[in-house]
């Protein structure tokens, strides 16, 4: 299976729609996607909503925490929401709920970082 990519700039949040697997055959797809969208837009932070992500490995553990980094970089924040069982157990067996925050659904994230 192949990875769809969602890309979408809601007033400054970069929101990120995942669909499929996340391996070390499309991390590379998903890190160059992200880094043009936040060169194209004016990104404070960046949502990603993996309800539809199947599967992640340890590639797409990389290219999330690279982002994650570039963001808070820039005094941003990156939340993730409605998260799939499997990739919930891969994200707490990592311990990346401890920088990036958890929220149940999309809407209740971007009114959290201020986008209603």
């Amino acid at each position: 299976m192949s990875l769809r990519i969602g890309l979408e700039v809601k007033n400054q949040v970069l929101c990120i729609r995942l669909e499929g697997e996340l391996d070390h055959h499309t991390a590379e797809q998903l890190r160059h996607q992200v880094n043009m969208a936040l060169q194209q837009h004016p990104v404070h932070h960046i949502l990603l909503n993996l309800k539809e992500l199947q599967f992640m490995d340890s590639s797409g553990l990389g290219v999330i925490l690279g982002r994650y980094k570039q963001i808070s970089g820039m005094g941003g924040e990156m939340v993730v929401c409605a998260i799939s069982p499997a990739v919930r157990r891969l994200f707490e067996m990592s311990g990346m709920f401890k920088i990036i925050r958890l929220e149940e659904d999309e809407q209740y994230a971007l009114q959290t970082l201020g986008v209603a």
